[in-house]
């Protein structure tokens, strides 16, 4: 039995370090036109620094969620905060883009120690019809996170430099780390065998693809990256990927992707889902963040108050739709969010100008808000309720897994796409160009560069669009939730005492 009396108080300690990683990435989303300028850097290098974090966070996500359930959650989740945390400073003292985006990597495994076992928890301690108002919660977290995220992110870039962006998260991990240890309870234990090798092969494959997709503008699409093609790396690396899906299917010990969990219809859906909502979620800021910064001269705090109504509206309504999704099926909730979600998008992009009047982009920041308040709680929601409590750890894992490849490929994919729209509107623009115009300055970009430049941007958005309307389409297939057989027995046995030293008990692997 996993469930404990209060389980709120684990729940708030665990988020705070959610918070943390959330608010990290829209951070960096404000600060790439500065780490650009500082740096020395071109686009492409600037988006890998988001592009290794997100990397080094998918990756290991299939063998940290099983680390959770075999050494529990709670070690697991501190050991990935303490990474984090020790790789933030290395971010902030990082002087050359390399050191920068190998401090990212560290920092994405650290973040994939931590985020499964927090979905481990809700799964484990909330019982299905308690779920939503936790995942509410969880929702509302991702909310206020791209609120403080992008304004804290500018007020910080303007007054103390980039490098503070990371600096700030070492005192906020101290404290999620006291935190952690004080309220987050031990759980059960269940004894587990890793696939290195599948490990190796999800590795392999996911950074051939994400390689060959970022860099195929760089060094041009049949440009040969040693003794391939960019083309030819990212056959090698689908390839991989299905060789590493054939090794799962005849596992017969372990496996580190349980396909079998892909059976429940609505686990499967969902992780289709949340794969398109993590490419959205990358392919949406970038462009947005550039259009206000190089384009219209805004500082990047001006730039992130632009997005403040999303994150607002998002963070205000983020619980309401959690607990609405204990009483009504999910599917109708994620379906008009995420619908909403790809109309507001729209919107930005009919009226992304070199001079439409800035508060007229406000109300598509509001709508966006409103749309993004329905899409993580659902989906996660409806992840993991069909789950049975001793394969919540496994579930999870894939799950954010799944969400975050969607992550590293809409990464790669907005920077190949807003590398050729720029090629394409504005030959012979590059970073150079992007730092003479020194964001902050009021005039932004001259008039002839300005409308190539916007052009470019709005255009890159529809990769977003496409991410959101797909998604959308995926919901509607969602069946009916049903409570299973061990969250009956569950609910009947009644709960465990709330504390930290409840006995780890190893149980038969599932």
């Amino acid at each position: 039995m996993d469930r404990i009396a209060r389980p709120w108080p684990a729940l708030w300690a665990l988020v705070m370090g959610f918070f943390m990683i959330l608010v990290d990435t829209t951070i960096v989303t404000i600060a790439n036109p500065a780490i650009l300028r500082d740096l020395d850097a071109d686009l492409t290098a600037v988006i890998w620094v988001t592009s290794a974090y997100l990397l080094a966070y998918a990756v290991p996500l299939l063998i940290t969620g099983r680390l959770g359930d075999r050494f529990g959650p709670k070690r697991v989740y501190l050991v990935g905060l303490v990474v984090f945390t020790l790789a933030s400073l290395w971010c902030g003292v990082s002087g050359d883009i390399g050191m920068l985006i190998a401090a990212r990597a560290v920092q994405g495994l650290g973040a994939a120690l931590m985020t499964p076992q927090t979905m481990a928890v809700i799964a484990r301690v909330f019982p299905p019809n308690r779920r939503g108002a936790a995942m509410g919660l969880w929702g509302a977290v991702a909310g206020v996170a791209m609120l403080v995220g992008p304004i804290l992110g500018g007020v910080l870039v303007d007054a103390l430099g980039w490098q503070w962006v990371f600096l700030v998260n070492v005192p906020f991990g101290i404290a999620a780390f006291l935190l952690a240890w004080r309220f987050v309870p031990r759980l059960e234990t269940h004894a587990h065998r890793f696939d290195w090798l599948g490990v190796v092969l999800s590795a392999v494959g996911m950074f051939l693809v994400v390689f060959g997709i970022q860099e195929g503008q760089t060094f041009g699409w049949g440009t040969i990256v040693g003794p391939i093609t960019v083309w030819g790396l990212i056959i090698a690396g689908i390839l991989t990927l299905a060789a590493f899906v054939a090794w799962q299917a005849v596992n017969r010990v372990e496996p580190l992707l349980p396909l079998s969990l892909f059976r429940d219809r609505n686990f499967a859906l969902s992780n289709v889902a949340i794969t398109f909502v993590g490419l959205g979620l990358v392919a949406m800021p970038l462009p947005l963040a550039f259009y206000f910064q190089v384009a219209r001269g805004l500082t990047p705090t001006e730039g992130a108050l632009m997005l403040v109504p999303m994150a607002v509206v998002s963070g205000v309504l983020a619980p309401f739709v959690g607990r609405l999704g204990d009483r009504v099926d999910p599917k109708w909730i994620a379906f008009a969010g995420l619908a909403t979600v790809a109309l507001a998008l729209g919107w930005y992009i009919l009226l992304m100008t070199p001079d439409v009047a800035l508060w007229l982009l406000l109300p598509p920041s509001a709508l966006l808000g409103l749309g993004m308040s329905g899409v993580f709680a659902p989906l996660a929601s409806t992840a993991t309720r069909n789950l049975p409590p001793a394969r919540a750890g496994a579930g999870s894992g894939v799950y954010t897994m799944t969400r975050q490849i969607g992550s590293v490929l809409g990464s790669a994919a907005i920077a190949a796409l807003m590398t050729a729209r720029l090629a394409a509107e504005l030959p012979g623009f590059d970073a150079e160009a992007v730092r003479r115009a020194d964001g902050g300055s009021a005039a932004g970009l001259p008039p002839l560069l300005a409308e190539g430049f916007t052009a470019s941007m709005s255009q890159s958005l529809w990769l977003a669009v496409a991410a959101f309307g797909l998604c959308a389409v995926a919901v509607l297939f969602f069946a009916k939730p049903q409570v299973t057989v061990e969250w009956r027995a569950e609910q009947a046995s009644g709960p465990l005492p709330d504390t930290d030293r409840l006995p780890a008990r190893s149980l038969p692997a599932p």
